[in-house]
């Protein structure tokens, strides 16, 4: 009498490349955002060690200063900043996507839905970069 065995196949698993997200763009600019935390939080650590040296007093500040200006820190300041804005824009373009917006008992589009966080953001640069121009 023959022996059977059961027949069990093989999962199929594709192939994925390491540069998977390099294949289209939408792929690549989910990578680029999640990738941007990185800077949002070098951020936060350099905002958090500028008021530790402003607490620590004026010398310590002027050294802090002194090395936000070697090129190197500019260079990736600069970095982080295209990375915070890639972080904020693509945020607030995901806003409408979660939040349950109707108006008139219809659904209202992406751009208007959105508009007001960019308006906020607009105007809330506007007012820092007024400070900092001194006209307030």
């Amino acid at each position: 009498m023959p022996q059977y065995t059961t027949f069990q196949p093989k999962p199929y698993r594709p192939r994925m490349s390491a540069y998977w997200y390099l294949d289209q763009w939408h792929y690549l600019r989910y990578a680029l955002r999640e990738s941007s935390s990185f800077f949002v939080a070098y951020f936060c650590v350099i905002t958090l060690i500028q008021i530790a040296t402003l607490k620590a007093g004026p010398t310590h500040y002027a050294h802090f200063q002194a090395l936000m200006r070697c090129p190197v820190i500019i260079i990736l300041n600069a970095l982080a900043l295209a990375f915070i804005l890639l972080h904020a824009v693509t945020w607030f373009l995901l806003v409408p996507r979660v939040a349950l917006r109707q108006v008139l008992n219809r659904p209202t589009p992406d751009l208007i839905a959105s508009t007001p966080n960019f308006m906020v953001w607009f105007g809330a640069t506007l007012i820092v970069a007024l400070f900092i121009l001194g006209v307030f």
